[in-house]
């Protein structure tokens, strides 16, 4: 890390952490930050072993921006065997006077157990606090490694960011439904802008994660454009979970974005294609999605935006069908800035990767200014056309990826579907350590999926989760877990196992979703999720279901 901006993000007890994760990044980490090529160091990084053999010492500055902490910690975690928060653990007090400290990694004892570095945390006394923040590895004699190079000013008026800007347009497609939207905010008539997407959409990277992700950034922009001075007739949606793809996301679109059905946003931004790589139906989801925002009765916008990982990869390619098919306006953030990283200062750079990336993953404060000012370059050149028609026949165009899930709908504890029965069984319990999220404007955390069905180790009895449903297809919503204590369990549809969920895959508390089957007869099942064989006493969340029927 170098010269990052980090916050406190509220944490139950009233302090605040910003994590760094380590686990399978560090490596970008390093090609990043520190311009490493060496794929020795690089392959030395990746383990607790190799970081011991490569390291020597461990450099941290940290000064204070916003706030009065006069010290805080920082903490190096390593990952272990098994369960992940079983390795060492190197926790420093770092005055916040921006002086460097240095950690020697041999006045620490060093558990066998330690598998790989896990994470960085930096941990505060009180939630809301800023820092300037850089962390720098020193190693030992033998490893050389490039000189530190210092980053160009960013000029953002320069004339090689408007070129920028102007490669992020990618299709502007019929932007009718756009202009009626930007015309409405112009007289004073209430406007929704919403963003769907992973964990770029909300906000990871951007310090402080609610006000300076690019969606907060579009939508004051937007207020700018369109409002009549004030942010009183424009309303903002933020639905963005990290980790998560549109197979997710289709589902909680009516939850998330349309709050049970008392929001109906005007515009909205869908960001899936850093993320739909665990989408298992390689795209469908997405088009499913799509047509479900395009169907809505009030005809709302619907812009495609494609970020992009610091590797240079999206799903683009992919994607992008989806969008020519329905002729919808397009920003590729991927066109944008891959190819002005790898020029000069002088012929063409604005940023450099570290500039904009804040990890492998995830923008800078930066990154996200630019994104909406890729969106907002869209939204001026839709203002400046003359208005058009929408010309849109949703049931005359064929779904380029498939649209089988375009009408799935999600159930969960509170839903009152009355023509489903369900028995939770020894399922009776709730989980409330769950995968939360800032959701809009706010800083603190909202769980997902609060109203779930939870089978714990006490819960007296194994009778199976069961429920009667009528349907064509049908989606198994879980948590991921980390944890030892959380175990397998299998899905029947009929008396015959159809699916088993493993919480372990991924390895972090974690929403997912998985489909159980798909393209059967519309036809009453009956369903059951039972721990699987050898799990019986461990836990098991489930989160919720889709359905197509």
């Amino acid at each position: 890390m170098l010269d990052k901006q980090i916050a406190g993000f509220v944490q139950p007890d009233g302090k605040g952490i910003q994590f760094l994760y380590l686990d399978g990044r560090i490596e970008s980490h390093a090609r990043i930050v520190g311009n490493i090529t060496d794929e020795r160091i690089l392959g030395l990084l990746k383990t607790a072993k190799g970081f011991r053999e490569l390291v020597d010492s461990i450099g941290v500055v940290v000064e204070i921006t916003e706030g009065d902490s006069e010290a805080i910690d920082f903490v190096l975690q390593m990952y272990g065997k098994g369960e992940a928060y079983s390795g060492t653990k190197i926790r420093q007090s770092i005055p916040t006077d921006g002086m460097e400290r240095i950690i020697r990694l041999a006045d620490y004892e060093w558990s066998e157990a330690d598998e790989t570095p896990g994470q960085i945390r930096f941990e505060f006394p009180h939630a809301g606090e800023q820092a300037i923040v850089s962390v720098k590895l020193y190693l030992r004699d033998g490893f050389d490694v490039p000189e530190d190079r210092e980053d160009e000013n960013v000029n953002l008026e320069s004339a090689d960011y408007g070129k920028l800007l102007a490669r992020s347009l990618l299709h502007m497609g019929n932007p009718a439904r756009l202009q009626k939207a930007i015309d409405r905010a112009r007289r004073g008539e209430t406007v929704t802008i919403a963003f769907i997407g992973g964990s770029i959409t909300q906000g990871a990277g951007a310090i402080p994660i609610h006000t300076e992700c690019y969606a907060y950034k579009t939508f004051q922009g937007f207020c700018r454009l369109a409002g009549k001075g004030t942010e009183e007739n424009v309303h903002y949606i933020k639905a963005g979970v990290g980790g998560t793809p549109s197979e997710l996301g289709m589902l909680r679109y009516e939850r998330d974005v349309l709050r049970g059905g008392s929001v109906e946003p005007d515009i909205v931004v869908v960001e899936f294609a850093v993320n739909d790589e665990g989408d298992e139906t390689k795209g469908e989801c997405y088009d499913s999605l799509v047509r479900k925002i395009l169907s809505a009765g009030n005809s709302p916008a619907v812009i495609l935006l494609f970020a992009v990982f610091s590797d240079d990869w999206n799903l683009q390619e992919r994607l992008e069908p989806v969008g020519m098919a329905y002729d919808l306006p397009m920003v590729s953030i991927k066109d944008a800035v891959t190819e002005q990283f790898y020029a000069r200062p002088d012929a063409g750079r604005v940023f450099s990767k570290r500039q904009f990336f804040y990890d492998c993953f995830h923008p800078t404060s930066l990154g996200h200014s630019v994104m909406a000012d890729c969106i907002l370059n869209l939204f001026r050149a839709a203002d400046t056309m003359q208005r058009m028609a929408d010309m849109l026949r949703l049931d005359e165009i064929e779904p380029p990826l498939g649209g089988e899930f375009e009408t799935v709908r999600m159930i969960d504890r509170e839903s009152a579907e009355k023509d489903i029965h369900i028995d939770c069984g020894s399922f009776f319990h709730r989980d409330e350590e769950l995968q939360a999220v800032e959701m809009d404007c706010n800083l603190s955390p909202v769980k997902e999926f609060p109203y779930n069905w939870m089978h714990r180790a006490d819960a007296g009895n194994e009778t199976p989760f069961s429920m009667e449903i009528t349907c064509s297809a049908l989606l198994l919503i879980y948590k991921d877990s980390g944890s030892d204590a959380v175990g397998r369990a299998e899905v029947l549809v009929d008396g015959e196992k159809v699916f088993t969920a493993d919480p372990h895959v991924n390895g972090w508390i974690h929403c997912n979703a998985a489909i159980c089957f798909r393209g059967w007869k519309n036809k009453r099942y009956h369903v059951e999720v039972r721990m699987a064989p050898g799990d019986e006493e461990k836990e098991f969340t489930i989160l919720g279901f889709g359905y197509v029927g």
